[in-house]
């Protein structure tokens, strides 16, 4: 998604404006949609100190908390909205996205619509819980909700990237070490048995690495370091990633954890567009776009179960998008009405779980990932020692 500059003529006067869209006419159709007649479009250049530089991400919590809080106070939306544009004076990019929906609610346009001219900012989840609620009259509790699912995610994402924070120091810590070993301490050692004649076995392996690295140090670095980068620009891509997640669900333990994360995830985003007034198929559907490719097509099969009259438990046990706690909260929230309250109640109980699984898995990794560091620094210790002893019983 890239963002464009656009000069355009609205009601007879030049204006400014920045759009977000795939391409160059996908930009160009959605200011004709409006009927505004485009004069120059370009790319616009993200803020930053060198180009290639990320642009400050939107903070989007903070927006719809302070932007909630103002229209309890009683000030009309487009108000509420500006004056949070005047407090962002020293920061432009947050200033002009909420120029961008100011103007298009001048316009006429409604506040979901104007939403949704930024898909890059604003998710299509934030758009159908607003357009949802615009007809009731319940836009602040609406913006609360969808904030609490928000932070409710964010703190599930810093639980499972932070069971992953001392594995990884682990790795890294023990990776520093070998290389400390294998560039300094044994060509160092190797000295002791440059003068025999014949060294053993193990000794002629030190020996060979010894020179090497004498001869090539800065090679064998300069490579290191390039393997690395490449390593992290090829973990990055997306076929890596659809590599990685699918390792992850061929391994049995990890898959249990992967799928508590996804139905939680899933049942979370189905619970907050319920209880803000959103059909189930239409949930489902948009609830549908976060789910991993494994789960497509038995979310596709749900929806069409769905549409032939089925109730949302039977189609969700049928496709195995439940578990048995999960199957009987739907069935108690079907016959009580309270539907979206019982998904949040599942993603709730599924958080816990996941929380145990994620503990127990890094009590097991934990212990077993110190053992293969520590295997492999042994070996190197146990390279290092061999010939001596070697060289002490043939003199013996």
């Amino acid at each position: 998604m890239a963002i464009f500059q656009v000069d355009l003529l609205s009601g007879g006067k030049l204006v400014k404006r920045t759009v977000d869209a795939p391409d160059e006419a996908s930009a160009r159709q959605r200011c004709m949609v409006s009927g505004e007649t485009v004069t120059v479009l370009a790319v616009k250049r993200r803020a930053g100190i060198v180009p290639w530089s990320r642009q400050p991400k939107f903070p989007l919590g903070l927006f719809l908390q302070e932007l909630s809080t103002l229209l309890d106070a009683g000030l009309v939306l487009i108000e509420a909205i500006e004056a949070l544009r005047d407090k962002a004076e020293s920061e432009k990019g947050l200033r002009a996205v909420l120029d961008e929906l100011v103007a298009r609610m001048r316009e006429g346009q409604a506040f979901s619509m104007a939403l949704a001219q930024q898909p890059s900012i604003f998710p299509p989840l934030l758009v159908a819980t607003v357009e949802a609620s615009e007809g009731s009259g319940q836009l602040p509790i609406a913006l609360r909700r969808f904030q609490h699912y928000e932070t409710r995610l964010e703190q599930i994402r810093k639980r499972v990237s932070g069971a992953l924070v001392y594995p990884a120091v682990v790795m890294a810590v023990g990776a520093a070490i070998l290389l400390f070993m294998l560039f300094f301490v044994v060509p160092r050692f190797s000295a002791v048995f440059e003068s025999i004649n014949e060294p053993p076995a193990t000794a002629v392996v030190m020996l060979w690495w010894a020179g090497l690295v004498q001869q090539h140090g800065m090679v064998l670095l300069a490579g290191l370091a390039g393997l690395a980068v490449a390593t992290v620009a090829l973990v990055r891509t997306q076929h890596a990633r659809r590599t990685f997640l699918n390792v992850l669900w061929r391994t049995p333990r990890l898959r249990e954890i992967c799928h508590l994360f996804v139905l939680s995830r899933f049942y979370r985003t189905v619970g907050l567009l319920l209880a803000g007034g959103t059909a189930a198929i239409d949930a489902l559907e948009l609830a549908g776009r976060l789910l991993p490719a494994p789960y497509l097509p038995r979310l596709e099969r749900s929806l069409g179960d769905l549409r032939a009259g089925q109730s949302l438990s039977d189609v969700l046990t049928a496709q195995n998008l439940t578990t048995p706690v999960a199957e009987r909260l739907l069935r108690v929230g079907e016959r009580s009405g309270e539907l979206g309250e019982m998904c949040e109640k599942i993603a709730h109980f599924h958080d816990g779980t996941l929380d145990r699984a994620i503990e127990v898995f890094s009590k097991l990794f934990e212990p077993i990932l110190m053992l293969g560091i520590g295997a492999l620094v042994g070996a190197i210790v146990l390279l290092l020692y061999l010939p001596i002893f070697e060289l002490a019983s043939s003199i013996s």
